[in-house]
C-alpha cells in the first residue's frame, strides 16, 4: 500500500498514480474545470484573469488545462495562444497541428533507426565477435 500526502490538501490517501491529489479534491478539480469550461462557452471574450477570478481558480491552473487540451479558445478570444515551436496562434494545446505531425514524424523515425543498425550488426563476420585479449 502506497500513502501519501496530497499534495493540494495535506489528507493522507492511498496513491495508485498520475497527480498526488486525493479523490475528493481530484472531484473538486474537475467540478472547477466544468465550471470553467462552461463559463468559457458562455463569455468567449473573457480574459485568463476574469475567467481566473470568476471562478476562484488559478491562472496556474487554467494554463495545465490549456496544456493538456482540454480548454479550446475561439479565434476571436482575446487569449492568444502561440505554438511553442514556431509562434504560429493555436487555439489549445502546446503545438500546432503542423508541428506536431512533424514532432511525430521525427520520433517514429528515431526508433526506425536502431532497427536498421541492429541488422547490420547481425550481418557482421561471427569471428570478428567476443571478446578479445591484449598481449602484454
Amino acid at each position: 500500500m502506497n500513502l501519501r500526502n496530497c499534495a493540494r490538501c495535506g489528507k493522507m490517501f492511498n496513491y495508485i498514480g498520475g497527480q498526488p491529489i486525493c479523490d475528493s479534491c481530484r472531484k473538486a478539480i474537475e467540478e472547477s474545470f466544468q465550471r470553467v469550461k462552461q463559463y468559457i462557452e458562455d463569455n468567449p471574450r473573457a480574459s485568463l484573469k476574469q475567467i481566473s477570478e470568476d471562478n476562484e481558480v488559478t491562472t496556474k491552473q487554467i494554463q495545465t488545462w490549456i496544456r493538456e487540451e482540454r480548454l479550446m479558445f475561439s479565434k476571436d478570444s482575446p487569449i492568444q495562444l502561440l505554438c511553442e515551436n514556431c509562434g504560429e496562434p493555436i487555439t489549445t494545446g502546446r503545438f500546432c497541428v503542423k508541428c506536431k505531425g512533424s514532432m511525430a514524424n521525427n520520433l517514429s523515425h528515431s526508433f526506425a533507426k536502431p532497427g536498421k543498425a541492429l541488422q547490420q550488426a547481425a550481418g557482421k563476420d561471427p569471428r570478428s565477435a567476443g571478446m578479445r585479449f591484449l598481449d602484454t
